[in-house]
């Protein structure tokens, strides 16, 4: 055992490497070293936990940590990079979970004595933790099989759904009155087992209800409540770490969904509410039953030429680039144009993906600098300059009907301009929508043309004629 003064240190110091993690992950070019914060914060807050905190079942915790620990290695090992999102959604049910549970131990733990208003303070304590680990576990869930593919990314409407949600926040208030009153007379459970349920029909409901398009923001709303049902489980352990790090983790969570909703220019109320978009994969009819023409194909050849012949290139992925694991024969395809003295540049959209940055984690993977990769904000003035827009595997982000069409789902969110420039050139398997479930006239434009085909295996081509 180490004494409470060395915890107190170390916990101090995990929280100065926790906030210089966040630091760090807010650029890529220090995001290695914010992730090396944070891990070295983790093992510093663990060991003081473990050496200076627990006092007994030692073989019990040290197996909870080997289980947890190896499953961990393994996930990392074994998950691809087109499955990080669904792998982040299933990690925040865990945090969840985590809590309910601490929650319920915590309220039937015998040793536990609180009279007066401290008995009234650690039961809204424990009740808020429960409340909102269950509503981000079953949420996660959901999350997590639409991410997969699981779940159909279609929002699901029910009649009168806001009222329905209504109805649960005010159940909730009145068992969450209910329990504290019960909690003194020395009951409780059976309240905070009906609202426990009430939290998992909301977190499920409430996933449900968000289309497809809005998922990125789904995986950011939940990160933020995981942090929240951390720093719930910290005040009913009295764990001044646990409480600090979840309140970073759900503040930093609230303000990159904020933040990303002003880049769809979508308000946050409204996403949770409903969302927009319908299922996506399905092929695509016409808009409005009206004939867009004809798509104009073209051969990796003639695209190798274009390329080749241009002078500024902009290149915007998409989650079809994730899919096909293409990222690396474009940094091939960029350093050859680059080295030809074509000015290649990237172009990223706040919410292609989904999760936040999942392109910007692709490119880094296969070595892009940092310095050519730009957010949609930099460089969609840009686009008329531009020679050769080179899509690859994106749609609803490089849809033309979200600034022309006001009845579209996705009306009114940002997206890359790139049929501004000379020529388009869009990569896909086939006329497919993308995840929003809408048409994208970008393909019928008369400077677009489809390459069709895997993302990867048409670029290698495109690499070999270059």
């Amino acid at each position: 055992m180490i004494s409470a003064g060395i915890v107190t240190v170390s916990y101090i110091a995990a929280t100065i490497l926790f906030i210089l993690a966040l630091g760090g992950l807010s650029n890529q070019e220090t995001a290695r070293r914010g992730n090396w914060y944070g891990i070295s914060g983790m093992t510093i807050a663990l060991l003081a936990t473990v050496f200076g905190v627990v006092t007994n079942n030692y073989i019990e915790l040290m197996t909870a940590l080997v289980v947890g620990g190896s499953i961990g290695l393994l996930l990392a090992k074994r998950v691809q990079m087109t499955e990080m999102p669904e792998l982040v959604a299933i990690l925040h049910s865990l945090v969840g979970l985590a809590a309910v549970m601490v929650g319920y131990a915590n309220f039937m733990d015998p040793s536990v004595h609180f009279t007066g208003v401290e008995l009234t303070i650690h039961d809204v304590e424990t009740y808020l933790g429960i409340l909102i680990g269950a509503v981000t576990f079953s949420g996660s869930v959901i999350a997590f099989g639409k991410l997969s593919g699981r779940i159909g990314g279609k929002p699901l409407t029910l009649p009168g759904r806001h009222l329905f949600n209504l109805g649960l926040l005010i159940a909730t208030i009145w068992f969450g009155r209910e329990f504290v009153i019960d909690s003194a007379a020395g009951a409780g459970i059976t309240p905070l087992m009906i609202m426990t349920g009430i939290a998992l029909v909301f977190g499920i409901h409430m996933v449900m209800a968000i289309g497809g398009a809005d998922m990125p923001v789904v995986v950011s709303m939940l990160n933020s409540y995981s942090g929240w049902a951390a720093s719930a489980t910290g005040f009913m352990l009295n764990n001044d770490l646990l409480i600090v790090t979840g309140a970073l983790v759900g503040s930093s969570g609230a303000i990159l969904s904020y933040i990303m909703c002003r880049a769809m220019n979508r308000k946050f109320l409204s996403v949770i509410a409903g969302g927009f978009g319908t299922g996506g994969g399905a092929t695509a009819a016409s808009g409005g039953g009206e004939d867009q023409g004809e798509v104009v194909p073209i051969s990796a050849d003639e695209t190798a030429e274009l390329l080749v012949n241009s002078k500024e290139v902009m290149i915007i992925p998409g989650y079809g680039m994730a899919v096909a694991q293409a990222q690396h024969i474009v940094f091939e395809i960029t350093s050859t144009l680059r080295a030809k003295g074509v000015n290649v540049r990237f172009g990223i959209h706040p919410v292609a993906g989904r999760m936040p940055g999942h392109m910007n984690v692709l490119l880094a993977e296969a070595k892009v600098p940092y310095d050519i990769v730009y957010e949609m904000d930099e460089i969609n003035e840009d686009f008329p300059d531009v020679d050769v827009s080179v899509v690859i595997g994106a749609n609803d982000i490089v849809n033309p009907s979200a600034l022309d069409e006001p009845d579209s789902p996705i009306a009114g969110m940002p997206v890359l301009e790139c049929w501004k420039g000379k020529t388009s050139i869009v990569l896909k398997r086939s006329m497919a929508t993308g995840y929003a479930g809408v048409q994208n006239p970008l393909f019928f434009k008369e400077n677009t043309r489809m390459l069709f085909g895997d993302a990867k295996e048409t670029l290698e081509a495109v690499f070999k004629a270059l």
